[in-house]
């Protein structure tokens, strides 16, 4: 404990700040790691937005979405700049380097960790944003009746339909009459809650 107070004083004070932030933002960096590895990282990036509307008669937004823009400055960001900006100041000062090269050093190190963080999480939210099926898709579409939709709008069933090359069941209400597995129907309006609203087709589509 000793000798290790004596190196801290035999640093002179920008020796200090760099060991200092080099140290202090290291460790967060490893405790935002093990959080982010067993699935309790905190930081974001991704913006969810939408509401529910439960009266299936109105007209609902649909526009859950992720929000694919370019965010530079997020926790991740910019604790990896203050880890860069701090070991490269410590290694450039124990190099014998000046002062002001050493700063000049530091901060590059630290926007060039900023920028290629905030480039890595862009890229995975884009590809969140891909991953993601977009009911949407399905409006307009054919799909055949799963399991029996009352007539209505009383109650829900299921219909199976195809849309962005998989297949999906999905719970449709028709405004008409009953509709009977393996019917054929027309997807007319998809709301936010992943409802369809569904008419029957009287003739299969060729």
């Amino acid at each position: 404990m000793l000798s290790l107070n004596n190196w801290w004083h035999s640093l002179n004070g920008l020796e200090q700040v760099f060991w200092a932030i080099a140290l202090i933002f290291t460790i967060l960096f490893l405790i935002q790691f093990v959080l982010s590895v067993i699935g309790l990282g905190v930081d974001s990036d991704l913006d969810v937005s939408g509401h529910l509307d439960a009266d299936l008669h109105g007209d609902v937004p649909h526009d859950y979405s992720v929000d694919p823009s370019f965010t530079l400055f997020s926790v991740r960001s910019i604790i990896a700049f203050f880890t860069f900006f701090g070991w490269v100041g410590v290694i450039a000062l124990s190099s014998g380097l000046g002062t002001v090269l050493a700063m000049v050093l530091a901060v590059s190190a630290g926007l060039i960790a900023m920028v290629f963080v905030a480039v890595i999480l862009y890229q995975l939210i884009k590809l969140s944003e891909e991953g993601t099926v977009n009911i949407d898709e399905a409006l307009g579409k054919y799909a055949e009746v799963y399991i029996p939709i009352p007539e209505e709008r009383t109650g829900t069933g299921k219909v199976m339909v195809e849309f962005e090359h998989r297949s999906m069941e999905l719970d449709a209400i028709t405004e008409g009459h009953r509709l009977a597995t393996g019917t054929t129907v027309y997807i007319l309006k998809v709301y936010e809650n992943n409802v369809l609203l569904v008419g029957e087709v009287k003739e299969k589509p060729g």
